[in-house]
């Protein structure tokens, strides 16, 4: 498998979010994190994308732990979190650009265009962020992850403040993306529709 846990606990304070966490995640395949608020769903995600540091346990990617490899697994990792990370002053395609570049990516302005437009976004890419309602800069972000080049997305509620074409959109591009081979983590209070495709369930703190 190309993503493994074992045995992950994670504490908050002195409260136990969970322990004896375990999954395995290869090529095509999406994990789905379910749970009640505040049972530990984010604090998760943080420790898979090597931001926290869990209580106990270990992550590995291609048999490696993520602090030996963190390298190669920021390269191979796209993460969106519940703040979108986008600058205000900047366009959507500014954006994304940026994203690329602080990632080692060069990405060409036709490129970021074409990604923001596959999410909706054709009439926005050349105005200021800040104008942009949340639902748009949220898009942005994802646009971001489409365009990252990694195999594997990490995203904590990708799916809050879109509309319902907005969510089709977004389901339809994680979708593609793992019927491609690549591999997706998320959270989500929303149902998922990824046509044909059936998650692993993964419950925390439940």
């Amino acid at each position: 498998m190309m993503l493994s846990a074992h045995e992950l606990a994670c504490e908050r304070g002195e409260r136990l979010l969970f322990r004896n966490l375990d999954f395995e995640l290869g090529n095509g395949e999406v994990l789905w994190v379910r749970g009640g608020n505040g049972h530990g769903k984010t604090s998760l995600l943080r420790i898979l994308c090597g931001l926290s540091v869990p209580a106990a346990g270990a992550v590995t990617w291609r048999d490696q732990p993520i602090k030996t490899a963190h390298e190669q697994y920021g390269r191979e990792m796209a993460y969106v979190g519940h703040a979108n990370g986008i600058k205000d002053d900047l366009t959507p395609v500014e954006n994304v650009r940026i994203a690329a570049a602080l990632g080692g990516r060069g990405l060409d302005d036709a490129t970021a265009r074409a990604a923001l437009e596959q999410l909706g976004l054709s009439r926005c890419v050349d105005l200021p962020a800040r104008v942009l309602s949340f639902g748009q800069r949220r898009r942005v972000a994802l646009a971001g992850v489409m365009t990252a080049g990694a195999l594997l997305w990490i995203l904590d509620e990708p799916l809050t403040g879109l509309d319902v074409h907005g969510v089709a959109m977004v389901e339809q591009m994680i979708r593609n993306h793992v019927v491609a081979g690549g591999m997706a983590i998320m959270t989500t209070h929303q149902p998922l529709a990824l046509d044909g495709l059936t998650p692993k369930i993964l419950s925390v703190g439940e």
